[in-house]
Formats: structure tokens, C-alpha cells, sequence
């Protein structure tokens, strides 16, 4: 941020009363500026496109991501496309890690939840147009419980390969004992690395190890 101005602020919401809200929330700070409100998607990309011409492009938008027509994610995929200086925080009620997924997808460098206190708001807003991320809590959360466990995507020969690399077969080995040949053992043991994201054999065996990934 320019330190001779506020950091500029739009809010994109479909209820007028949180946009009320944060609207007063705002007013305690003199180091931000409200320059515009949306009740859509529609409605936010039309003003941003108004708000570039006048050279008042906010600096980060508050999206709500449950909202009738054009939802939160893709407004903001929409506006980063046309806008990727802006920054976008999520602002809902909802922690859903799919939600979550979909919103930092979409370019989003934040996530809070509409009950965060109006000084961590604050934070995250300058947080933000500073280029750093604020995930809330129960946000973070809901996103670890969504990603799914390393070795999900394993096909059951390659599970077969790599209880092999955990005995600490070498390519050979494993080939003779499955019968196929050395260069598809190879491709498999790659495979394996890539999925597991694995920098090394020894590595995919912990790993097969910790989260049960053989019998």
C-alpha cells in the first residue's frame, strides 16, 4: 500500500445488513477505505470495471461466496482474471472444506468466517493488500480434513510395488518377484513417487508406512 492513502475496500455480499456492517466496522479505521459495495457477482465485476476507470480499483474485496447467480468463487475467479493486482479475502458463514478448496482455487488469499472479531478483519485486510494469507481456524481445519490421504489415487498394483519398496526391493527384484519387466517396475516405482510426492524410495516407504497405505 501507497503509505500517502487508505487501502481500498469493496464488499460483495447479497445481505444489506452485513454489508452495513462492516461498512461502520470500517469507519473505525482510518487506515482503510469502503470505495464500494455489491450485492452480486454481476454487480462486483460492473463496479471494479467502473472503479479501474476512475483509478479507484479496490485494493481488496471482501466476497461473500454463497450468493444467488454468479457465487463467491467464481466472482472471484472472474475478477482476478481481469484484475490480478486486486486481492480477494473470503468472507462467509461457511467453513465447508470444499468451500474453502474452491475459494483459495479461485485466488483468494484469505478465508474468514463472517463472526471474525473487526480488528482481525482489519489485519487480514492489510494482511492481504500486503500480499500475505489469513485462513481462519476452522477454515484451516475444514481444508486439512478435505484433502484426501497421501496414496488415495495408488491403483492396487502399484500398492503391490510399493509393499515391495517397503521390504526394500530393488526395481530387479520387484520385477522378477511380479513378473514383468525392469522398465515397468521402474515405471511404477516413479509413478508411485509422483503420487505420494515422495523425493526418494526410502521417503514413499515411511509414508506407506505411517498411513497405512499396505497391508
Amino acid at each position: 500500500m501507497a503509505s500517502d492513502r487508505a487501502i481500498r475496500v469493496m464488499i460483495v455480499d447479497d445481505h444489506a445488513v452485513v454489508r452495513s456492517g462492516i461498512r461502520f466496522s470500517l469507519l473505525a479505521f482510518d487506515d482503510l477505505q469502503l470505495v464500494a459495495e455489491a450485492e452480486n457477482g454481476e454487480e462486483a465485476l460492473a463496479l471494479c470495471g467502473q472503479l479501474c476507470n476512475t483509478e479507484a480499483l479496490p485494493d481488496v474485496i471482501l466476497m461473500d461466496m454463497l450468493m444467488p447467480g454468479m457465487d463467491g468463487v467464481a466472482t472471484t475467479q472472474a475478477i482476478l482474471d481481469h484484475y490480478p493486482e486486486v486481492q480477494v479475502i473470503a468472507l462467509t458463514s461457511f467453513d465447508t472444506g470444499s468451500l474453502v478448496q474452491g475459494a483459495l482455487q479461485a485466488g483468494a488469499i484469505g478465508y474468514l468466517l463472517k463472526d471474525a472479531a473487526i480488528d482481525e478483519l482489519a489485519q487480514a485486510i492489510r494482511a492481504a493488500n500486503a500480499g500475505r494469507a489469513t485462513l481462519a481456524p476452522a477454515a484451516a481445519r475444514a481444508l486439512a480434513e478435505a484433502r484426501p490421504e497421501p496414496g488415495h489415487e495408488l491403483t492396487d498394483r502399484e500398492r503391490e510395488v510399493l509393499a515391495l519398496v517397503v521390504e526394500g526391493f530393488s526395481n530387479l527384484q520387484i520385477a522378477r518377484t511380479l513378473g514383468i519387466s525392469p522398465a515397468t517396475a521402474r515405471f511404477h516405482v516413479s509413478t508411485i513417487l509422483s503420487k505420494l510426492g515422495a523425493a526418494n524410495r526410502a521417503e514413499a516407504a515411511a509414508l506407506a508406512v505411517k498411513h497405512g497405505l499396505i497391508p
